[in-house]
């Protein structure tokens, strides 16, 4: 594995995501929303039959978050899964100051679940973090990492390794 080429969440409104990825949090085209695609060989590629999809490549650092929309066949879900559950998941975006973005999407009009997390102890000690939504309430993710304490998150990794059997 060279590293993360990107990631992909399917959308209800392929143009509505468009809007609030691109528009209100800034991420730039990779590629323009695509025409549909469909026809027996894309069901059997992407493990959907009957699939019809278009799809939009959006730049996040250096990966990318791919959005799909689905024409057929219809979603079996209304919402997003929660994140408890199996097969749930959901996109952190990194930022420099974590306090400044999150003011600046308020602004915007976004609504976090809580103000700024902190973890101050153990393997993740460093991170602020903070939970919003998508129009389609996919889960999504502030992260600032304030510092980062490589020993200590190295000893951890060493001795979790060491205790499996």
């Amino acid at each position: 594995m060279k590293g993360l080429h990107h990631v992909g969440i399917t959308v209800q409104d392929l143009d509505a995501s468009i809007r609030f990825y691109h528009d209100v949090l800034g991420l730039e085209f990779s590629n323009e929303p695509s025409p549909w695609f469909e026809g027996e060989e894309l069901g059997d590629a992407v493990g959907v039959p009957g699939a019809a999809l278009r799809q939009v490549s959006l730049v996040l650092g250096d990966t990318m978050l791919e959005l799909l929309e689905y024409k057929s066949p219809p979603s079996e879900t209304t919402a997003p899964l929660k994140s408890n559950s199996r097969g749930a998941s959901h996109v952190a975006f990194l930022v420099d100051d974590i306090e400044a973005k999150k003011a600046e999407l308020e602004a915007q009009g976004i609504e976090f679940y809580s103000a700024v997390n902190s973890v101050d102890e153990g393997g993740l000690a460093g991170w602020r973090w903070a939970y919003f939504q998508d129009p389609d309430g996919y889960p999504l993710e502030l992260v600032e990492v304030a510092y980062y304490n490589a020993e200590e998150r190295n000893a951890g990794i060493a001795a979790y390794l060491a205790s499996r059997s």
